[in-house]
């Protein structure tokens, strides 16, 4: 028997990265999984494990979403995964950057929980699992402006959400990685004038000498999705290696 055996759980960002990771970890463990992606190409590639539908959504998009509810409106478990990561001080950070990166990374899971959560208490049973950052109001970090302030919201949205329904069967908590090591990060260090140079900084700042993995952060997922952490609500999850620290 698998750890997430009955439970439906709904994943967005899931094409990559800790998204696909997480994804993946859910449907080995018994899960029924919808991954949601904007990138139907890296999505279909999901088709092939056991247990996974895949749904092209962008997050952003009110009216998808809520088709998307309409489908699948009973869940168990919804995991907030899609974010945005912008480089830059706040003087790098324009105000299209800044509403861009608010979108993607706090409005988008405003909208989801919104969307889902009333089903949830009509059963009186909801999981909400939202990812953040160590980039947020637990560390200050450099050229993370608009990108740590976002993530910072999502963790007072997390425990907003928490204190609101506790009574009703609702649990949220969000999940706070350090540096992981996804096509998006290797797809930054590319973009930089000297990629090499930015690796050696990014690998600097690892206590523990190598980034994090997708699967690391996939395996906290799992725990937060089961009945494991069934007294467990309106928490942050630090995973960073000791980065914090």
């Amino acid at each position: 028997m698998g750890r997430l055996d009955q439970k439906t759980i709904l994943i967005s960002a899931a094409a990559q990265g800790i998204g696909r990771a997480a994804a993946i970890a859910f449907a080995k463990e018994g899960a029924k999984v919808i991954a949601t992606d904007i990138n139907e190409e890296k999505l279909k590639e999901l088709a092939q494990y056991p247990g996974i539908e895949t749904r092209v959504l962008d997050v952003t998009d009110k009216n998808q979403i809520e088709l998307l509810a309409k489908e699948f409106g009973n869940i168990d478990v919804l995991c907030n995964i899609a974010g945005f990561v912008h480089h830059g001080s706040i003087l790098d950070c324009t105000e299209n950057d800044w509403d861009f990166t608010m979108n993607v990374n706090v409005r988008s899971m405003y909208m989801m929980i919104r969307t889902f959560l009333p089903k949830m208490l009509e059963r009186k049973s909801g999981n909400i699992i939202n990812m953040s950052s160590v980039a947020s109001s637990i560390k200050g970090v450099v050229n993370r402006c608009v990108y740590s302030t976002s993530k910072a919201a999502v963790i007072g949205l997390t425990k907003s959400v928490a204190a609101d329904f506790i009574e009703q069967g609702i649990r949220c908590n969000c999940i706070c990685p350090g540096t992981v090591d996804t096509p998006s990060l290797r797809e930054r260090i590319q973009a930089m004038p000297n990629p090499e140079q930015a690796l050696n900084g990014f690998l600097a700042r690892q206590r523990m000498n190598r980034f994090c993995t997708a699967e690391e952060v996939a395996h906290l997922c799992v725990f937060l999705a089961s009945d494991e952490a069934a007294f467990i609500t309106g928490s942050e999850y630090v995973i960073d290696g000791g980065w914090s620290l």
